[in-house]
Order: C-alpha cells, then structure tokens, then sequence
C-alpha cells in the first residue's frame, strides 16, 4: 500500500483527503482548536481524528495489559513480545501522523514559499530524524 493509490491503512487515510467523521470531529464549537497557530490552516490529522483517538486507545489498553502482565510476574519474553507489538502500534501511527503532515501542512508551506517553507521542511525533517532514532 502506498500513499499515492489512496487506500487506507487500519482505518486511516493515508493521503489526507478522507472527509471529517459526522460528529464534529475537526471542531468542538472553538474556532481556533485545531489550528495551527503559525499559518490558522487545520491540522492535518483531524479528517480522522476519530480513527487516531481509536488507534490511541488501543494502544492505551496493550500498556494496561503490559501492566497486568508485569503485575501477574509472566514470562519475560511473553512481555517482551507485547513491548514490541506496542511499540509498532505507536510507530504506525507515528508514520500516518507524519504522512498526513506531509501532505497538508508541508505541501501548503512549499506552495506558499517564502519562511513558512523553511520551517515546515526543517520541522518535518527534524520529526523524521526522532522517529529514525526512536
């Protein structure tokens, strides 16, 4: 799958463009929430902000589990596992919040040239730097 030929990923858009989820999902009545205070554009990830929040609380139950398991003194490598499948979890939504980035708020920049450009690129470029080290 890639970001070109439109499909989704586990729910997510992976080009930017799926609608807002019905429910307000891109704002709760506040006109300014979800802006980027810098350019006023929303962010990127909010068309399925409901799909991350899904994502994230998935993820908040494997750490519980990763808990539980502490908790009942399993297995090391049974723990180990689980560590790892959590932290691919985060990694994915990690690299969709990256590729929604990408192709809004970066793209928007470079067309607009000039300092917003600079930023947004060095701003994604040092992202990619953490997750590489991560």
């Amino acid at each position: 799958m890639n970001a070109q030929d439109g499909h989704t990923e586990k729910g997510f858009s992976v080009t930017g463009t799926a609608p807002a989820p019905s429910g307000g999902a891109v704002s709760d009545g506040d006109p300014g929430r979800g802006r980027d205070p810098e350019c006023g554009h929303h962010h990127g990830y909010l068309a399925d902000k409901d799909g991350y929040l899904k994502r994230l609380r998935r993820i908040e139950g494997q750490v519980r589990g990763l808990q539980r398991m502490v908790d009942d003194e399993q297995y090391c490598i049974d723990i180990l596992t689980q560590v790892s499948a959590t932290t691919r979890a985060l990694q994915s939504v990690a690299l969709t919040l990256l590729d929604e980035h990408l192709s809004t708020c970066v793209v928007r920049a470079a067309r607009a040239g000039g300092d917003e450009a600079e930023i947004r690129l060095a701003e994604a470029s040092d992202a990619i730097a953490r997750l590489v080290r991560s």
